[in-house]
């Protein structure tokens, strides 16, 4: 996979590409993304990419222009390395809340151009010329998209098969599979800490009854955390 990602501050990316599960996928190649800064594709010296919003109002705008330019450069260099279009994404406060459904099918995707915003938005044009797909993180606001990028990064990059050490790994993620679960509670060594004692039934062998004991654990605190997402289909039958 491939993902592009259009930026004021490409220097904001290095440690994060540089570390983790994101460098274990590029180091294997299961993944590409690189950084294009913004400001290399404006008309003046200064280097300008923003301006006054027609009409008044606080803040500034990013341009059209230099944001269509940089897109013309990523598709282009994206053809050269011969991928056909990307799917576009703007990470905005106004989009899609970001799921792992969500996540899920943008990691089938073989290429992605991420536009971070800041100021106080895009140009209304930029949205009708480019389509992109509108992606949020939830319903509050930060200084810029850059961070919001990188989430949506780490997440698609931990789908990419391969990239996790233990193969389906990331299918007993809270959110994930066919349930939509909160995980349940996990352990590991020692047997006994502090006078807090790992569950008998994880002791037991007995994958069988692990296997139950863990997805009534899952769906308690889904219940108690998040019921939105139990929504009675995961109840069980009374018997």
């Amino acid at each position: 996979m491939r993902i592009d990602v259009v930026t004021l501050f490409p220097p904001m990316f290095q440690g994060f590409l540089e570390l983790g599960l994101v460098r274990i996928a590029r180091e294997k190649g299961l993944l590409e993304v690189v950084c294009h800064d913004l400001r290399s594709h404006a008309t003046d010296r200064y280097g300008t990419v923003d301006d006054k919003p027609y009409g008044g109002g606080p803040g500034m705008l990013l341009m059209c222009g230099p944001v269509f330019a940089c897109d013309e450069a990523v598709t282009s260099a994206g053809r050269a390395a011969g991928l056909s279009q990307p799917r576009r994404i703007m990470l905005t406060p106004q989009g899609r809340r970001l799921d792992q459904p969500l996540l899920e099918e943008l990691a089938r995707e073989p290429w992605l151009s991420v536009l971070c915003g800041h100021y106080e938005g895009f140009d209304e044009r930029i949205r009708q010329g480019l389509a992109p797909l509108e992606i949020s993180l939830g319903d509050y606001v930060l200084s810029g998209g850059e961070v919001a990028s990188m989430v949506l990064i780490d997440g698609v990059a931990r789908l990419l098969p391969g990239a996790l050490g233990a193969p389906g790994g990331a299918q007993d993620d809270s959110f994930s599979g066919a349930d939509r679960l909160l995980e349940g509670p996990q352990y590991t060594r020692p047997r006994t800490f502090r006078g807090m004692e790992v569950p008998e039934v994880l002791l037991s062998g007995d994958h069988g009854r692990i296997a139950k004991w863990r997805r009534e654990c899952a769906l308690q605190r889904t219940r108690e955390r998040r019921p939105d997402l139990v929504r009675g289909e995961h109840e069980e039958p009374n018997n």
